[in-house]
């Protein structure tokens, strides 16, 4: 008897030392700013769900490979977006967050998949508002961000515009020649949207488009997004999957439409050097209220080096 109970003993034991994780979850909570042009990286575990608090409203989230990652947003916490893994091998990904005024995050995913040693995963980011102006009291020095006007005549920092690129009078001048077209070429119903002229230089390309309200109800657009999107395989099937395009800059005369009101914009991007024959290189277009439902409309791949439309 006492040996059968030695033997029980022996084999809860090992059972026990089975069942024991590999790994301890490291639990981080971190800031961070939300400045234009940053990436940041989130580190995720499959079974826990980290969090990321933005300064204000989030209008939309993308996931670059949602097959590992996902997202969830609830209009209860407009400031509030989940991200969790959905597989549990090691992965990675990137996501793009939007907010209501326009401010992109741009995220990287990675997860070192489950059972992984002391893996290091953030419970909770938080964003701050990003800060132009910083007084370091050792050094009596400031920094400050980079702004510089469109033009002559436009202010330092106007609104809807981020620091810029490509030459400013080269935005300006593509944006006024999209406002002084009278007809675009509109596609769409209530929200008609038109292509304008792809200028190709240094080293970039500035594409023109022009947006008009035909409904009877106000619109707030998002921020213009572009992306390559083509064929995928996968495990012999086929499936469509969509690249981001980074928008270095882009300007827009106003993103609140009334009925009837019509904006000129353009956006400025570094184009990719090759592509598939499958592929196509698309702009997004979409209302804060609709983002699951965007207008795509075809970007030619080459521009024109004297800004001939295309």
């Amino acid at each position: 008897m006492r040996v059968h109970l030695i033997v029980i003993v022996y084999l809860m034991t090992g059972i026990g030392v089975a069942q024991t994780p590999s790994g301890q979850i490291v639990p981080t909570v971190t800031t961070a700013r939300a400045e234009d042009g940053s990436v940041t990286v989130l580190h995720l575990a499959p079974g826990y769900a980290t969090s990321v608090r933005l300064p204000e409203e989030i209008s939309s989230v993308v996931i670059g490979n949602p097959a590992s990652f996902k997202a969830e947003h609830s209009e209860a916490e407009a400031r509030l977006v989940f991200f969790k893994p959905t597989t549990n091998q090691p992965s990675e990904s990137n996501a793009l967050v939007t907010t209501k005024s326009g401010q992109e995050i741009s995220l990287h995913l990675v997860s070192a998949g489950k059972g992984a040693a002391d893996a290091r995963v953030d419970f909770l980011v938080e964003y701050r508002p990003p800060q132009s102006v910083v007084i370091s009291p050792e050094k009596k020095s400031f920094l400050v961000a980079d702004t510089r006007p469109l033009s002559s005549e436009a202010p330092a920092n106007p609104p809807n515009t981020s620091v810029h690129a490509s030459p400013p009078d080269s935005v300006a001048n593509q944006l006024e020649r999209q406002k002084s077209l009278p007809s675009p070429a509109w596609q769409g119903k209530e929200l008609l949207v038109a292509l304008g002229e792809s200028l190709e230089m240094n080293h970039q390309t500035i594409l023109s488009f022009s947006v008009m309200n035909d409904s009877k109800r106000v619109i707030e657009l998002l921020a213009p997004q572009l992306e390559l999107t083509g064929n995928a395989h996968n495990n012999g099937g086929k499936r469509i999957k969509g690249d981001p395009v980074a928008i270095s800059d882009y300007r827009m005369t106003t993103r609140r439409l009334q009925p009837g009101q019509r904006a000129d914009g353009v956006i400025v991007f570094e184009r990719p050097s090759f592509k598939e024959s499958t592929e196509k290189l698309q702009l997004h277009l979409a209302e804060a209220e609709q983002v699951d439902r965007p207008i795509l409309l075809p970007v030619p791949f080459t521009a024109s080096n004297q800004g001939g439309a295309q």
